[in-house]
């Protein structure tokens, strides 16, 4: 029981302050971009997305015709005010690829889909994850993304029965921010978590909730993205642990459209059975895109592979395969 109110106690804590930041005036929280479209903002998806003309429908029925008009322009507005929003939140922040680990520090609205195939610690077996905790991410507000992933089907060549994994969600909230030209940072919180959808081993069994800081920083073509945040389960933290998770990946951008990468992942245990532990991979990587598919709709696709590092890890020479459609 203390364990467990430590647990509800620390994750209320990091609830209200992400709740406080959010209830401030934006204005007075951070110096952020003008929300029209900069020429001095290079390789960015946001000029030009929402301009759209207006529809006439012409027909004998004068009434009917206004009807129709009425309707599907009431339609069409609401969802251009919607992507006016999207395209004021990437305006005004960074415009950073997505790493292939590491969480990417930004608001983003796309459909993500991550396949890995990891060599087991033992037996020289290889596991395969179809969906990697990833899926449909969208920005309501300009200040907050939310993540929607389906759970991951899990393929194993050992004795391990196959099956899906868990229901995961992600909310960010973007603090501070400035895009290229006027400070290149980004600083948010950002609140994950999962329900226990799947069985074990493909699932936790409990369910875990993930806060997490992140910030990042562009230097010219290169930029870093880094976040430390710590999974903590609502019930059975005597079997998984309380973990903390730092990432960093460091990108360079060539021509807008190539970017080579190199990350680190470590994860620390406290409590549970592998207490004390501590695993942290190299994980080199590149990404593509995006490349236009149609008006908003992009295409971009990253690999990597995760190294171990440490003596202990839980598997190793993790292949990753990332598909993105930003929209």
């Amino acid at each position: 029981m203390g364990k467990l109110a430590w647990t509800i106690r620390l994750t209320i804590i990091l609830l209200l302050a992400s709740g406080a930041m959010f209830t401030l005036s934006p204005r007075s929280m951070a110096q952020t971009a003008d929300t029209q479209c900069a020429s001095n903002v290079p390789n960015s998806q946001v000029c030009g997305y929402a301009n759209a003309g207006s529809v006439a429908i012409s027909s004998g029925n004068e009434s009917e015709s206004g009807a129709t008009t009425s309707a599907e322009s009431n339609q069409t507005d609401w969802v251009h005010a919607w992507m006016r929003k999207v395209d004021e939140a990437r305006a005004s922040q960074p415009h950073f690829v997505s790493p292939i680990v590491t969480t990417h520090v930004m608001l983003v609205q796309q459909y993500r889909f991550d396949m890995s195939w990891q060599q087991d610690p033992a037996g020289g077996t290889v596991t395969s994850n179809y969906g990697a905790a990833h899926g449909l991410e969208i920005i309501p507000t300009t200040r907050l993304e939310v993540g929607v992933f389906q759970p991951p089907y899990l393929v194993h060549q050992s004795n391990l029965p196959d099956g899906f994994g868990d229901f995961s969600f992600q909310v960010k909230y973007r603090a501070f921010s400035a895009p290229e030209g006027r400070g290149d940072y980004f600083l948010g919180f950002f609140l994950g978590g999962s329900f226990p959808t799947g069985t074990p081993p493909n699932g936790l069994g409990h369910t875990v909730l993930s806060p997490t800081f992140a910030a990042a920083k562009g230097i010219g073509s290169w930029d870093i993205q880094s976040t430390i945040g710590a999974n903590l389960p609502a019930s059975g933290a005597n079997i998984l642990g309380r973990t903390i998770l730092f990432n960093t990946a460091v990108d360079y951008k060539i021509k807008g459209k190539i970017w080579p990468m190199l990350e680190q992942n470590s994860t620390f245990w406290s409590g549970g059975a592998l207490d004390g532990k501590k695993q942290v991979f190299v994980t080199p990587g590149l990404v593509l895109g995006g490349f236009p598919l149609a008006e908003r709709l992009h295409f971009s696709i990253g690999a990597g592979i995760q190294i171990a590092v440490t003596q202990f890890h839980q598997y190793n020479h993790r292949w990753i395969v990332s598909v993105r459609f930003p929209f």
